[in-house]
C-alpha cells in the first residue's frame, strides 16, 4: 500500500514524532511505502510531494515543527479541490492518506472520507479544542512555554509595580489560559467561553495592588469583553473563515492603566507558544498516535481519527471530533477564580 502524510494548519510541538512513528511502524512492520504531501492540504491539491521512508525521519523525534511544511490550504474553497486532489492521489498511487491537523484539517478530511477517499485523521491543536479527545499533542508544550514566561514576568512585574498582561493563544477554547494561568499562579484568567468585564478585572488588579503585590492576567487571544463593556476592533478572515486574531492584550494594557491608574504592560507569546522542542508528554501521546493511526490505515478503517480517552487510544468518526469545539467547562473556569484578585 501506498500512503500520503500531510500536516496541515498552525504548526505545533509534536508533529514529527507522529510523523515518524506513521512510517516507521508502516515501512518496518507493514511493509508500505509513503509519500510525503508538502504544505498542507495544498501538496495533494496541487501534487506536491517530498519523499518519505525511514532514513527521512530518523532524529526527528525532538524537533519542533513539520519537516512535510504546513499551510492554510482550504480545498473546499478552491473550485473543483476534491476532484483535483482525487485525481492526483491516483495518479501519484496513493491508496490512503494519514491527515495530521485540527479542526479546519480534519474537517477537510471528513468532507474527502464522505466522498469515498480512505482517509485516517490524527488530531494537532495547542489549543485542545478538538473535540472526542481527552487532549492533542502540544497542548502541553505550548502550556509549559507560557508558565515558563509568566514565571519570569513575576518577577519583573513585583520590581516595578507594574500590571502584566500576558496574551496566550486560544482562539475559541481557554484552555492554554487556564491551565497556564493556574500553574503560573495568575490573579486574573480570561477566557473566550466568559465574556469579561472590564470593571471586575480592574478591580482584581486594584485589589493585588493594595496588598502590595503586582498583578498577572492572563488571557486567551479569543477573549472578549462582555457587550457594552469596552470596544474591540474586527479583523480580517483567513481561508477557513475565521478572524485573524491578536490585540486584546494591547487593549487590556490600555484599558487597565486608564481606569486603575497603575502602570500596565503586555506581553503576546503568540508563536513563541508553537515554537521549539516538545516536551516528553507530547513525544509520547504524538508516536502513540502515529502509532494507532498507520494500524488503522492497514486494516482499511477510513473516516476515523485516532484519540486518547483515559489512557487509551481509540477510534472514533471523524465527524464526532469536528462536530462541535471542546470549551471549557464553566465549572472548571469556577474553580480557578479562587485565585482572581
Amino acid at each position: 500500500m501506498r500512503i500520503g502524510v500531510l500536516t496541515g494548519g498552525g504548526d505545533c510541538p509534536g508533529l514529527n514524532a507522529v510523523i515518524r512513528a506513521v512510517v516507521r511502524k508502516g515501512a518496518e512492520v507493514y511493509g508500505h511505502e509513503f509519500v510525503g504531501f508538502r504544505d498542507g492540504w495544498k501538496g495533494p491539491l496541487e501534487g506536491v510531494t517530498m519523499p518519505l521512508d525511514v532514513p527521512a525521519v530518523r532524529g526527528i523525534l525532538p524537533r519542533g515543527g513539520t519537516i512535510l511544511g504546513s499551510s492554510r490550504t482550504n480545498p473546499l474553497k478552491v473550485e473543483g479541490g476534491v476532484a483535483r486532489i482525487r485525481e492526483n492521489l491516483e495518479a501519484l498511487g496513493v491508496d490512503a492518506l494519514v491527515a495530521i491537523g485540527g479542526e479546519d484539517t480534519l474537517g477537510v478530511a471528513t468532507a474527502l472520507a464522505d466522498q469515498g477517499l480512505n482517509v485516517v485523521g490524527v488530531p494537532k491543536t495547542i489549543d485542545n479544542d478538538l473535540n472526542a479527545t481527552d487532549y492533542t499533542f502540544g497542548f502541553d508544550t505550548a502550556v509549559q512555554i507560557a508558565v515558563d514566561a509568566i514565571d519570569r514576568l513575576h518577577t519583573t512585574a513585583e520590581s516595578h509595580h507594574r500590571a502584566l498582561i500576558v496574551e496566550v493563544m486560544g482562539r475559541h477554547a481557554g484552555w492554554i489560559a487556564l491551565h497556564s494561568g493556574l500553574a503560573g499562579g495568575a490573579n486574573v484568567i480570561l477566557i473566550p467561553e466568559r465574556p469579561f468585564d472590564i470593571d471586575q478585572v480592574c478591580e482584581y488588579v486594584k485589589q493585588r495592588f493594595e496588598r502590595h503585590y503586582a498583578p498577572i492576567i492572563v488571557v486567551a487571544e479569543g477573549a472578549t469583553p462582555a457587550e457594552g463593556t469596552m470596544a474591540m476592533q474586527e479583523g480580517e478572515l483567513d481561508a477557513f473563515g475565521h478572524v485573524r486574531l491578536g490585540g486584546i492584550g494591547q487593549v487590556l494594557e490600555r484599558e487597565i492603566e486608564a481606569r486603575t491608574g497603575y502602570e500596565s504592560r503586555q506581553t503576546v507569546l503568540g508563536h513563541v507558544q508553537r515554537g521549539g522542542t516538545p516536551t516528553a508528554y507530547d513525544r509520547i501521546l504524538a508516536t502513540r498516535f502515529g502509532l494507532h493511526a498507520i494500524d488503522a490505515v492497514h486494516e482499511g478503517d477510513s473516516g476515523v481519527m485516532v484519540a486518547l480517552q483515559g489512557a487509551d487510544i481509540v477510534r472514533v468518526p471523524l465527524s464526532a471530533a469536528t462536530k462541535e469545539l471542546k470549551l471549557v467547562p464553566l465549572d472548571r473556569y469556577k474553580e480557578a477564580e479562587v485565585f482572581f484578585g
